[in-house]
Order: structure tokens, then C-alpha cells, then sequence
């Protein structure tokens, strides 16, 4: 494993750590509203805080970009490697009770994720890859699924929750895709969703207005297990304009023919 991931992986596991303390008393979390529908608890917050401290100790010059706490100081242009981190996603399926969230930890180097990290504390999961040595889960690696056909394709997404403007939108999309996919799911974790594509569990996801540290390490995973990324056009911006479709070969073609329009 590259040390980097060593790294990577030592972050995840601890903010782990204390995501996994608090689950036993959640009712006692203070909890903050971000925007409509988008929360952060202290618990998001002491996992990003452990998460930069154990990277920053490896690593002192590498900048960072965190879902809570921004860009780090020495974010700029000529910075080749940057951290990209989301130390909770799913906080809201968190704060219930609901067992599908996860720590997302990714390196962008020369601005390409060279390196990827998501773990689900609730399955003792551990997603990994680093770019050309392909993708892991627990040490096994990993493929995308073999379905060659969408209506056959177990599909996941996500809905908007804070700017509700785009819901008329996305009623279209999932009309769409519901008429034409075996099954939609929308279980609330970006992150996670995009590691059960590069495992075979989903055949495909899309979404819309998503942020870099919700795609930075689920999409690595999924380009390492054979996978294709893209935005509504076919196009490999996606993760900074936050618009994304991603899944197997044949069944990423047959999505983006179906959401093109949407682009």
C-alpha cells in the first residue's frame, strides 16, 4: 500500500473513532443548521480536526481543503498536493440513526487525485485506491459490475436539500431513469455511493451540485476498478462544477445518452 494511503487511512480510522464514540449518544450532540436541510455537528468537526492533524504531521507543506473548515492557508496554484476531505458525509443519515455515512479522505496532485481513502465506520469497510494500482476494499480488490444493459442497472443518486431550485429538474431526471433502470436508490452519502459503484454494488450514480469532497476519492475508486467518470456532457471537469455521472463502461454511456439533456 502507498504510504500516502498508510497515511490516509490512519486519518480515516481515527476520525472513526470518535464518529463511532458518538453514535452511542446522539441525541446529545449539538447540532447546527448549515442551510435547508444541511447540518454539521461537533462530531463533523473534531473528525476533520484529527483527520488535518494526523496528515499534517506527515505531511506539513501539503494544503488542505475540508468540508467544514475550507481551504488551508496555503491552498494556491503552485501547491501540488492537496488533501481533499469530508469527515462525515451523510451527517444527516448520522444524526438519525441511519447506518450509511462515511470519512472521505483524497490527495489531488498536480490537480489529479492520485490518491483515495473511504471508510464506513458502521461495516468496518475500507475503500482504497491509488491511481494505477487499482482499487481495494478490505485489501480485496475490486471491480465495477459486469451489467451491460441499464434497465438491468441497480442506480444510485441524490436529491437537492438546501437549494431546493433545481427540484423540478431533478423530478425530470428521475422519472427518466426510474422508466429506464431496474432500480433507483438514494441512501444520502455521495461518498459511499461512488464506492458501491466501484465495488459492483451500484451499476451507476448521478447527481448534480455536488462538492469536491464529496467526489475526489469515490471517483479515483471508480476510474481504479474500471470504471467511467464524467459530468452531464461526458466531460472530465466534473469535480470542481459538481455535476457527475459515473459507473461502468457501458452502463455510463447509456446513463449519459438518458441525462444529457440535463447537462
Amino acid at each position: 500500500m502507498h504510504p500516502m494511503i498508510n497515511t490516509a487511512v490512519k486519518a480515516a480510522r481515527r476520525a472513526a473513532a470518535i464518529i463511532n464514540r458518538a453514535s452511542f449518544d446522539v441525541d446529545q450532540l449539538k447540532v447546527t443548521a448549515k442551510n435547508q436541510n444541511d447540518f454539521v455537528t461537533e462530531v463533523d468537526q473534531a473528525a476533520e480536526r484529527a483527520i488535518i492533524d494526523v496528515l499534517k504531521q506527515a505531511y506539513p507543506d501539503h494544503a488542505i481543503l475540508a468540508e467544514e473548515s475550507g481551504a488551508s492557508a496555503n491552498l494556491h496554484d503552485d501547491n501540488e498536493n492537496v488533501w481533499i476531505i469530508d469527515p462525515l458525509d451523510g451527517t444527516t443519515n448520522f444524526i438519525h440513526g441511519f447506518p450509511q455515512y462515511c470519512v472521505s479522505i483524497a490527495l489531488q496532485q498536480r490537480g489529479q487525485i492520485t490518491q483515495a481513502v473511504i471508510y464506513d465506520p458502521t461495516r468496518n469497510e475500507l475503500f482504497t485506491a491509488s491511481k494505477g494500482a487499482g482499487a481495494f476494499l478490505n485489501d480485496k480488490r475490486i471491480r465495477v459490475g459486469k451489467r451491460d444493459r441499464l434497465a438491468d442497472g441497480l442506480i444510485g443518486t441524490g436529491f437537492p436539500y438546501s437549494d431546493l431550485s433545481g427540484l423540478d429538474q431533478y423530478v425530470k431526471m428521475f422519472k427518466l431513469m426510474t422508466e429506464r433502470c431496474a432500480g433507483l436508490r438514494r441512501p444520502g452519502s455521495a461518498a459511499l455511493d461512488l464506492a458501491y459503484v466501484a465495488a459492483g454494488r451500484l451499476d451507476g450514480f448521478f447527481e448534480k451540485n455536488l462538492k469536491p469532497w464529496d467526489m475526489a476519492a469515490g471517483t479515483l475508486l471508480i476510474t481504479e476498478a474500471g470504471g467511467i467518470v464524467g459530468n452531464f456532457a461526458g466531460e472530465s471537469d466534473y469535480l470542481y462544477k459538481g455535476d457527475v455521472i459515473a459507473g461502468s463502461p457501458k452502463i455510463f454511456s447509456q446513463m449519459l445518452n438518458t441525462l444529457s439533456e440535463f447537462a
